[in-house]
């Protein structure tokens, strides 16, 4: 689990936002593989992690500006900021929707 700071100025803009799609967006229109989701908390959008060949959620951030993700993946507590570069503890009724271990792997292999 990241190391978790002081929430940033940010946190104040986090919506209760529903993730567009159970898949990277962008990796799906591609026919493209991911290794970790992450969600917009501004508008849900679903992009993989920098892990991942194309990083679609750094890209989104770079395009829109909105600089607070959180994971898709079940379990996952945090949140990051990309401006301010830093993880912070996400209250549980602002995490985006948890999928099961099995829906996730359903997802990468039909890409959805």
């Amino acid at each position: 689990m990241p190391i978790m700071t002081e929430p940033c100025e940010h946190v104040v803009e986090i919506q209760q936002v529903t993730p567009r799609t159970s898949g990277c967006e962008e990796c799906i229109a591609l026919g493209e593989q991911w290794n970790e989701l992450r969600v917009c908390l501004s508008c849900g959008h679903v992009g993989c992690c920098e892990d991942s060949p194309h990083a679609h959620a750094f890209q989104h951030f770079n395009s829109t500006g909105h600089p607070l993700i959180a994971p898709f993946d079940r379990g996952e507590t945090w949140g990051w900021c990309y401006i301010d570069r830093r993880y912070f503890e996400l209250a549980r009724e602002l995490r985006p929707f948890s999928r099961s271990v099995l829906s996730s792997a359903f997802a990468r292999l039909f890409g959805r």
